[in-house]
């Protein structure tokens, strides 16, 4: 991205960092339970009018590809984060258990010795042990990410063997302290790993398993010689996972990523969209001086259209805050979104206060739920097509109240 955390930290207009995530206690040990005992849809209370009749098809006639995913879409943001450590087997298999449309298997950055791993950040030190291995403590440096300093330990100094040594941990642990019990279960998974995840949930499940993966920092690693595009690409290919019905849908930050994608691959592509001040990355390298605010224009719309199949925006372009942090009156994005026939799968629904409209907190606890129900409504009435949820669970049942309600 150019990050969901220069969306999530960039984005603390977004939701603060730290305050990223939280978590209800007796909520989060209840529906964990129930994914362990095999929830689908059933044991979360997921009727069967609302997996019928109420989830509609993105296309009626019942269509290949990204056109038979229910709409709208619940995709479980960095698996189930809100449950487990991000971009863990773990956190991707219980999104899947919980129910989730997609799972966003795969923020993807390199290693230095080129392979692909799921990481939300190419800074491994919020969200691995790796400040607790002595023989890297030599490792740690200083680097400017997309125009910020930023000091820590980065993927592209390790080898994939090095990283391999390495364990998740909880990347808030003051919003989500139940996330830290699994700290050191599970190691950083490789995108080839996640591919064949992928295939083996399909075989199991019996069902397609469709999977989210994020290009990050592409113009910061191109100018490395790590180049991404070309190796998700070569990925895809192998794996014959790289035609226009494949179930993998590739995002990024940055359109030129996008752009770059769209002649090496036929694959669902999504341009991720930040608040509307910014700049992406790739126009500030390049000199071009527009903003996200003139890619949501018709016109850039438009544009985008071109060459990708969908847009994933902040949720605050959807329905604009007010300073009080109350939402106001949605934006014509979506109309306008889908005037130019594209897609909205807007980022990020959480559960816990610190990431809700102020409307829909309830009290101040770091880690609580609050009405998150509310919010759903809210947005779903807007008519975006999906969301990003660290939640799948609350998700599903908040999808089954719009398409019942």
């Amino acid at each position: 991205m150019g990050t969901r955390e220069s969306q999530e930290s960039r984005k603390s207009q977004h939701a603060p960092e730290s305050n990223d995530r939280a978590s209800g206690t007796g909520r989060r040990a209840f529906l964990g339970a129930a994914a362990v005992l095999g929830a689908g849809g059933t044991a979360l209370g997921l009727t069967g009018t609302a997996r019928a009749a109420g989830t509609r098809t993105a296309a009626a006639g019942g269509g290949k590809g990204l056109k038979s995913l229910p709409v709208p879409t619940i995709i479980g943001h960095r698996g189930a984060s809100g449950y487990r450590p991000e971009h863990t087997l773990g956190s991707y298999q219980l999104a899947l258990d919980l129910g989730a449309d997609i799972v966003e298997a795969g923020d993807l950055v390199p290693t230095k010795d080129g392979h692909l791993v799921c990481r939300h950040e190419p800074e491994i030190g919020g969200t691995t042990d790796v400040a607790d291995h002595p023989e890297f403590a030599d490792r740690k440096t200083t680097k400017v990410l997309d125009g910020v300093s930023t000091t820590g330990w980065f993927t592209e100094d390790f080898t994939l063997a090095e990283l391999k040594t390495l364990r998740a941990t909880e990347r808030i642990p003051a919003n989500r302290p139940h996330n830290t019990l699994y700290d050191g279960r599970w190691e950083i998974p490789t995108f080839e790993e996640v591919l064949a995840w992928q295939d083996e949930q399909t075989r199991e499940r019996g069902r397609q398993v469709w999977i989210y993966p994020e290009l990050k920092h592409p113009t910061y690693f191109r100018k490395l010689g790590l180049g991404l595009e070309e190796r998700v690409a070569k990925l895809l290919r192998r794996e014959g996972k790289d035609d226009r019905n494949a179930p993998v849908v590739l995002q990024s930050f940055e359109p030129t990523s996008i752009q770059r994608l769209n002649k090496l691959v036929d694959n669902p592509l999504v341009v991720l969209l930040s608040t509307a001040a910014t700049r992406p990355w790739d126009f500030v390298e390049t000199g071009d001086p527009r903003t996200v605010a003139d890619l949501v224009t018709r016109k850039g719309l438009r544009e985008i259209a071109g060459y990708a199949q969908g847009i994933g925006p902040t949720l605050d372009l959807v329905i604009p805050k007010d300073a009080n942090g109350r939402l106001t009156t949605p934006t014509t994005l979506v109309k306008d979104a889908h005037a130019a026939g594209l897609i909205l799968h807007p980022y990020t629904l959480r559960n816990e206060n610190p990431f809700l409209p102020a409307e829909f907190r309830k009290g101040t606890d770091a880690d609580a739920y609050g009405d998150v129900f509310g919010a759903y409504r809210a947005y779903f009435a807007t008519g975006i097509d999906g969301v990003f949820t660290d939640q799948p669970d609350t998700g599903l049942l908040a999808r089954e109240d719009h398409v019942n309600g």
